[in-house]
């Protein structure tokens, strides 16, 4: 009887948890198809209309829940609201020069992901970008504050330059890089955001955004989502 007990109450929490995965992977999808749809009404030029009036920012006096992270560099030709079309109050943005991740940018991402539940995270680089492009310039050992992005960015540097080709597709091999090297980064240092990842309840996803289309080139999602590639 107690065998028989137990055997039921392992079968509900499975079948809870089960659920409430399916539940949050389901959330990041539809916070993904939300998003990309967004970037193809930016390329199209056919955004839609935002509330910015005095009856939004009242509504999000009382709280936020935006429903994706959007993780960039401070590069002002990438703006994540503008390139996306979503308002106020739909994404939480984390820019620095380089797309870097250090434990400050993880505890941002963190603090959205556990504590406003953002079902999705995206990680993007983007096209012709001043720190990668002078991290592939860099002489000698990089020094001061400027000098700890380029050591970030390095490493996949030296990656792309080890598989040749042209200076520009050096470049652009490296931006790519130094995406999947923060993804790899933030999996590493920090465990709340690879749980939430591994349990379904945050999507990440990594991209490039290009300058001059528009597009958001997918280079990799989690989930069963699907790829958008670049339109050049």
């Amino acid at each position: 009887m107690l065998r028989k007990s137990f055997f039921i109450s392992l079968v509900f929490v499975l079948a809870v948890s089960v659920g409430l995965t399916f539940a949050g992977a389901q959330k990041g999808d539809d916070a993904y198809s939300k998003l990309m749809d967004g970037n193809k009404r930016f390329v199209s030029g056919s955004l839609s209309q935002k509330d910015t009036g005095d009856s939004r920012r009242k509504e999000l006096l009382k709280g936020q829940s935006p429903f994706a992270i959007v993780v960039t560099c401070s590069d002002s030709r990438v703006a994540p609201e503008i390139i996306f079309d979503e308002g106020l109050g739909e994404l939480f943005v984390v820019r620095v020069a380089g797309n870097v991740l250090d434990p400050v940018s993880l505890g941002s991402i963190e603090y959205a992901a556990e504590h406003l539940h953002s079902p999705l995270l995206i990680l993007l680089g983007h096209e012709k970008c001043g720190a990668v492009s002078a991290t592939l310039e860099a002489k000698g050992k990089p020094e001061g504050n400027i000098g700890a992005i380029v050591r970030k960015i390095m490493p996949a540097v030296k990656k792309a330059t080890s598989k040749g080709g042209t200076k520009d597709e050096i470049l652009n091999n490296a931006i790519k890089e130094n995406v999947l090297l923060s993804q790899n980064y933030m999996l590493r240092k920090s465990p709340i955001l690879k749980h939430l990842m591994d349990s379904g309840e945050l999507k990440v996803v990594t991209g490039v955004y290009h300058l001059g289309s528009g597009t958001v080139e997918i280079l990799n999602a989690a989930g069963s989502a699907p790829e958008q590639k670049a339109r050049h």
